[in-house]
């Protein structure tokens, strides 16, 4: 109620100062400007005046059917004026300019211009003004009203909030609350990430039953922290959340809070809060936290910057829970070490759950949910897919499948088969296939037996890995490519593994220079990749002799010490021994790539003669060429793939519709030739 009369009362008063301000404008420009500085006279005194020679100057202007005459004194007149209200008191004031109406006639301008010639009077003439009155008032008083205007909207909607479709509404959260009702995700819908849906069990028991948990004196977490790559599933987990627990959920994304306007950032955090608290319990899910939550001391505002001004309120209003008021906080990130330390202590962000990449079993799983609405052929084995899909998470294989889908859809099939389900893997890994590009004999042969290098290198070296794939159709940015699968999960890796590793990626180039002693373009990403494994041996791994077991480079010491990014906390001679080592390492894959292939010659001419031959091998395949010499029977390809241009695929589906037409038209001829054939002859 005490609101509401305040909220009267500021009204009440604006109006009255706005009422003051425009009557006040209205007698500077009409009345003061009269009273004080000028005197409103007869045309008879002007002319008398004009006669008694106590004109200095004066200007002639047409207006309608009288002229307008202005002019000044040559000394200052006492006239008498109302002061009071009411005109009961009077006072008096000097003047000395003055002004008067004289008709258009003749005989009234002659007598004037005789006084003043003969009084030697200045005088001049003016043109007519064209605008009125209520012109000049328009043109006076718009902008006072625009600004009165613009005024009261910043005023009463910025401060005091309003609707959502309100002006100047900036201070308002733009939080997506979810209905209770509205969301249909639950824990089953959350495969691959059963140790993260046990974490958050208890928050749900907690949002059901709080009672349960406060009796014993527990605090549930405020905040729950969601840590993982792109696409691992962290908002669907906290929608799960809410949806088993049956409260409401607000969704905001981390980058709108943070506005141009000073102060916006931390009144939506404001806001967002008492919403969330009326609807208590309740859940409010911040997405990419790290946009508002890094680390103070790294801006370059100082510390009052916009967003670090919003992180404080956020720091506040995370802190200052009541136990019974029954609204957590969840947050996902894939950089929880750029966060401020105090948005991570317990009684914020309190438990923190890492959402990784799910394992073999954990892509089945996914699989398997979103293979739900897809009919699937029974050569499709989601196990053998997810074994051949290492680092993929959630999104990744939700992409997969409705590739999969697309492709049998254009393929005019009813069900997804196994083939479809492979050209999907290439789709999502390289991109797809370009059939259609030119090109010449010599670079495919080198495509061939560069790939082949990589496919003899990884089949002698890799024991842990299985050569799935290799093929020289152009995808993508690549002229071709082996896919080399783990037999199985690696959390870790040995020395051994990743100097593998950099051998396979070097037999591209190692057997471009066996065979053709020469080097080309094509092996760009393989030393990229390769570089990038020696580094991380070198600078992270510790995997180096020289240097030692530490960690100069990674994510965990990018901002140590408040430094920027990029900054690196060792010296130049530790910089040119990283650069040695790594060197080395590379230069022992190339020896090593290129002295196995050296060795299987023979069996590298091989698997690069059939590449050319088929273009796509199969780990079936290419064991077979490897261990015999020979090609397995090879089944038929599907015809779809040989289709060149959209327009030819066009022109196929077009055809095919013709022809099921014309097979419809002789079908309904034969079933009306069998219907007349069937009654007998009228016998009369």
């Amino acid at each position: 109620m005490n609101n509401n009369k305040n909220g009267l009362f500021r009204n009440s008063l604006f109006y009255i100062v706005i009422f003051l301000g425009v009557m006040g404008m209205l007698y500077y420009f009409f009345g003061g400007k009269t009273s004080s500085q000028s005197q409103q006279i007869q045309s008879s005194q002007f002319i008398s005046e004009l006669k008694k020679d106590n004109i200095k100057d004066f200007t002639m202007q047409p207006s309608g059917s009288t002229y307008k005459i202005t002019g000044d004194y040559k000394k200052a007149h006492k006239v008498k004026e109302a002061t009071g209200l009411g005109s009961f008191t009077s006072g008096s004031s000097k003047v000395t300019s003055f002004s008067t109406n004289v008709l258009t006639n003749d005989v009234a301008v002659k007598q004037i211009q005789q006084y003043a010639e003969k009084n030697d009077v200045k005088n001049g003439t003016k043109e007519e003004e064209s605008s009125s009155l209520w012109l000049q008032l328009l043109i006076y008083l718009l902008p006072v009203i625009f600004f009165i205007f613009f005024f009261y909207m910043m005023m009463g909607q910025a401060g005091q909030g309003g609707g959502s479709g309100r002006v100047m509404n900036f201070g308002k959260s733009k939080a997506k609350p979810v209905d209770k009702k509205a969301n249909k995700v639950r824990f089953s819908d959350v495969a691959g990430a059963e140790e993260e849906k046990q974490e958050l069990v208890e928050v749900v028991e907690f949002l059901r039953d709080p009672h349960k948990f406060l009796s014993l004196g527990a605090r549930i977490p405020s905040g729950v922290l969601l840590e993982g790559p792109p696409g691992t599933g962290k908002t669907l987990l906290a929608k799960a959340v809410a949806g088993e627990a049956g409260v409401p959920f607000y969704s905001i994304s981390g980058s709108d809070f943070v506005e141009m306007f000073v102060g916006v950032g931390a009144s939506r955090v404001r806001d967002l809060f008492e919403n969330a608290k009326k609807s208590a319990p309740s859940i409010i899910f911040i997405d990419e936290i790290d946009a508002v939550g890094r680390q103070r001391g790294n801006g370059m505002g100082g510390g009052h910057d916009e967003r670090e001004q919003t992180l404080n309120q956020l720091l506040v209003e995370m802190d200052g829970f009541e136990d019974d008021e029954s609204v957590i906080v969840m947050a996902a990130t894939n950089r929880s070490d750029v966060l401020d330390p105090a948005l991570l202590r317990p009684g914020r962000f309190d438990r923190k759950i890492l959402v990784g990449r799910p394992d073999v079993k954990g892509r089945e799983a996914i699989l398997k949910v979103h293979a739900k609405n897809k009919p699937l052929a029974n050569d499709v084995d989601l196990k053998m897919v997810s074994k051949q899909t290492p680092g993929f998470v959630g999104a990744d294989l939700e992409n997969l499948l409705n590739e999969a889908a697309l492709l049998a859809a254009r393929r005019d099939k009813k069900q997804i088969d196994a083939s479809d389900i492979d050209e999907a893997e290439d789709r999502v890994i390289a991109g797809p296939a370009k059939r259609d590009r030119v090109i010449s004999k010599k670079e495919r042969e080198t495509v061939a037996y560069h790939e082949a290098g990589h496919t003899v290198v990884g089949l002698i070296l890799n024991e842990a890995r299985i050569v799935h794939k290799v093929t020289i159709v152009p995808r993508g940015r690549a002229g071709g490519y082996a896919i080399m699968l783990p037999k199985e999960d690696q959390m870790l890796l040995s020395k051994h593994d990743l100097k593998e590793q950099i051998a396979g990626l070097m037999g591209g180039r190692a057997a471009e220079e066996i065979v053709y002693s020469e080097q080309s373009s094509g092996a760009s990403n393989d030393f990229q990749q390769a570089t990038q494994l020696a580094r991380a041996m070198v600078t992270e791994y510790g995997m180096s002799e020289k240097l030692g077991p530490v960690q100069y480079e990674g994510q965990s010491n990018m901002f140590a010490g408040g430094g920027m990014p990029g900054q690196t906390s060792y010296s130049g001679q530790t910089a040119n021994l990283i650069d040695d080592e790594v060197k080395a390492l590379l230069n022992e894959g190339m020896v090593s790539a290129k002295q196995i292939i050296e060795e299987h010659r023979k069996q590298h001419k091989i698997i690069a003669e059939a590449l050319l031959e088929y273009e796509t091998l199969d780990e079936k395949q290419i064991l077979s060429l490897f261990e015999t010499g020979e090609m397995p029977v090879k089944g038929k390809e599907f015809p779809s793939e040989k289709a060149a241009t959209f327009e030819e695929s066009k022109e196929a589906l077009k055809r095919k519709e013709e022809e099921k037409q014309r097979e419809n038209e002789k079908t309904a001829d034969e079933d009306l030739t069998k219907t007349v054939t069937f009654y007998p002859k009228d016998k009369s």
